[in-house]
């Protein structure tokens, strides 16, 4: 542990959450703050939780000992190994990140052992009510008017049950946005655990037809057996594991080689060092990492700085495509939105921590909660 430095203790957690987000800040005896979030999504859930069954843990301890509280927490909360206390327990360890970043003048990836730069990004769709030919010309103009050399896009339907979106629409949409796109684009599909292992073998022929490179959930995510009978069934990538939070699942999908690249959410899985550890484990056994970040909330910038500080980092960051037609709720976060697009790349910055303000006028419209090291005593 590290030396107990008393003004770097915890003295007060505060949440701004809303139904879709919900930010942290942590604030220390020096009055020193950092910002975090918790996993977007039923947030405001979240952020009870997080004042229930973390802040208890945390009020009065140091913020610099970030690695210690990720692994205590958990354990006094051992009766409860699910998904809500890793997404509650991300919005903490993730505003302790920016408190030291900027204690320190030094970005989150630095203080990890990486360093600022850019990152080729991947166009992410979330749509599977578009047609075909109306995805493959959206995702054209995008690759005209930001660069993008890479796209993922949906194929059959989320937990699907081997029944497609519509009939016949997978066998469609893969041909469709290749012709549109041509063969310098690098192509992704996301199946959300669409198919049986048999109805995912033959959709992965169709994918290797068509030069896909990327498979992603192709079965029921938490049927590991399954997803591994495709894996070795294909040359494409198959992929996975963004639902997971629970780290010896991890292991075990790894150790099982059940996807060939692995897919860690920072905030699923409960913030930077757990994400870490998914990412060494993989490491381990020559797998890449690409993790999972499927909106602009400060979990894409979460995993900028992931990305640029693992050894064993993807060949792309998932860069949202949707807009405020689609999520509305990621109007107005930020006082300077961190993410800028040139060329198909974005670039994470040396700013310290996470090197971004939450907007005021965001924060003035959330349900505002506060737990205090004097509400303890």
């Amino acid at each position: 542990m590290t030396q107990l430095n008393d003004g770097a203790i915890i003295e007060r957690v505060e949440t701004f959450s809303r139904e879709y987000l919900a930010f942290v800040r942590t604030t220390c005896r020096d009055g020193s703050i950092g910002w975090g979030q918790v996993s977007p999504y039923n947030a405001d859930i979240t952020a009870q939780v997080l004042h229930r069954q973390v802040v208890p843990w945390s009020l009065g301890k140091s913020a610099d000992d970030i690695g210690d509280l990720v692994r205590d927490i958990p354990e006094r909360e051992h009766k409860f190994p699910g998904s809500y206390l890793r997404r509650a327990l991300a919005g903490l360890e993730t505003a302790l990140w920016d408190r030291k970043g900027r204690a320190c003048e030094k970005s989150v990836c630095e203080l990890l052992g990486g360093s600022p730069g850019a990152l080729r990004a991947y166009g992410s769709s979330m749509r599977r009510d578009i047609t075909p030919e109306a995805e493959a010309e959206r995702l054209s103009q995008l690759r005209d008017q930001w660069g993008f050399d890479a796209f993922k896009f949906r194929v059959g339907a989320e937990c699907g049950h081997d029944i497609d979106e519509w009939p016949g629409r997978t066998e469609t949409i893969v041909p469709a946005v290749r012709r549109q796109l041509g063969d310098d684009v690098s192509l992704l599909v996301d199946a959300n655990s669409g198919f049986s292992p048999k109805r995912a073998i033959a959709v992965g022929h169709l994918l290797e037809e068509w030069g896909v490179e990327h498979f992603e959930e192709p079965c029921p995510y938490w049927e590991l057996e399954q997803t591994r009978e495709v894996t070795e069934a294909l040359s494409v990538d198959v992929t996975g594991g963004e639902q997971d939070c629970d780290l010896s699942t991890w292991r075990r999908m790894i150790e099982m080689r059940a996807v060939d690249i692995v897919q860690p959410d920072v905030c699923y899985v409960g913030g930077m060092l757990r994400a870490m550890q998914v990412a060494e484990m993989a490491a381990e056994k020559d797998l890449p990492c690409t993790p999972h970040c499927a909106n602009l909330s400060l979990v894409t910038l979460f995993t900028m700085h992931l990305l640029r500080a693992i050894p064993n980092a993807g060949k792309y960051l998932e860069f949202s495509i949707e807009g405020l037609d689609y999520y509305p709720w990621q109007d107005g976060l930020f006082v300077e939105s961190p993410f800028t697009v040139s060329d198909g790349q974005v670039h994470v910055s040396d700013n310290p921590g996470w090197g971004v303000e939450i907007a005021s006028n965001w924060l003035e419209g959330a349900d505002y909660q506060v737990s205090s090291l004097a509400d303890f005593s």
